[in-house]
């Protein structure tokens, strides 16, 4: 999950750069005025100018007791006074006793939505005085530059039923009505995806049906049956389009992937596919397996492995 702990840094980065300037202004005259509570809460109530999408702004000392109001856009709640919030994520895990902190994502404790915690150290001189905390609810805040990749691009394995595991030899594939007809479903989605503006395909073997993302309009999927999916004339249901600039998957592998479903289909009467999918923007093939396992893969990874790869060598 490389990319992913990659962009989430990122983004913690760009957040942090962003806050650690007004919460560093705020400690030094938070510091100045620690024990004069109505004055505590002026201060916190002006800072909310440089932080407009903070939610909540308070102060709390270094036993974790809040010595000042919540301090909210619109109210200032008085009676939060004295609470004790040792228990808070930022505050029970590691807190900047020097500096400013961004804390991990938690949920808020009133109504469980994701939040995150600017954390800034207060003291006056030597002496530490506590802490300033500024809650931010993910969705406020502003939308940070995305990263232009394609996101997951490594071969990922994840189990699935460990019942369905254990069963698995007490099992045997059962041909369905796709499997009769592959040859046929395979060249249709050849000529959906490369013709016909389809982006992502999954064909669900057992269950003899497809499911079919197109470019014009990737928030809704199509849901086709065998009969449909084995009619040429589907393809006069979708307007014809060029092969995408952004696929990442050359158009004249887009055929061999669904060859190669067809070969760990009908290699093994155990451990056989379930369903398979091709997503030729980012590049991935999805695979489940009658075990319920499942692959994540680059489809030119997935072209490279041979059956051996799959079920080790098999009887002859």
């Amino acid at each position: 999950m490389t990319w992913l702990n990659e962009t989430i840094k990122a983004q913690r980065a760009v957040l942090a750069s962003r806050l650690e300037a007004p919460m560093s202004g705020l400690a030094g005259q938070c510091a100045r005025s620690w024990r004069e509570r109505d004055r505590l809460d002026q201060i916190l109530r002006e800072a909310l100018a440089d932080m407009p999408v903070c939610q909540l702004i308070y102060a709390i000392d270094t036993n974790g007791r809040q010595v000042s109001s919540n301090v909210g856009r619109d109210a200032i709640d008085r009676g939060k006074y004295g609470e004790n919030l040792a228990h808070r994520p930022y505050l029970s895990n590691a807190i900047p006793y020097k500096g400013f902190m961004l804390s991990d994502v938690y949920l808020s404790p009133p109504d469980r939505r994701s939040c995150i915690t600017a954390v800034q150290a207060v003291a006056d001189g030597s002496i530490m005085l506590g802490f300033v905390a500024a809650d931010f609810y993910l969705r406020d805040l502003p939308q940070l530059e995305r990263r232009t990749t394609s996101g997951q691009s490594a071969w990922r394995q994840i189990k699935g039923d460990p019942v369905i595991r254990d069963a698995l030899f007490q099992q045997r594939r059962a041909k369905s009505a796709m499997d009769v007809k592959l040859d046929d479903v395979i060249a249709i989605m050849d000529e959906l995806i490369c013709d016909r503006g389809v982006f992502h395909g999954k064909l669900h073997f057992s269950s003899s049906r497809a499911t079919l993302w197109l470019t014009d309009d990737p928030f809704r999927y199509r849901v086709h049956v065998l009969e449909e999916i084995i009619d040429p004339s589907i393809c006069l249901a979708y307007p014809s389009r060029p092969y995408s600039e952004q696929t990442v998957v050359p158009s004249a592998l887009v055929r061999p992937v669904f060859e190669r479903f067809k070969l760990l289909r009908n290699a093994d009467e155990n451990i056989y596919l379930r369903s398979g999918s091709l997503n030729v923007i980012n590049g991935m093939v999805g695979l489940t397996f009658s075990c319920d396992g499942s692959h994540y893969m680059p489809a030119q990874d997935f072209l490279f492995k041979d059956e051996s790869f799959w079920f080790g060598t098999l009887p002859q």
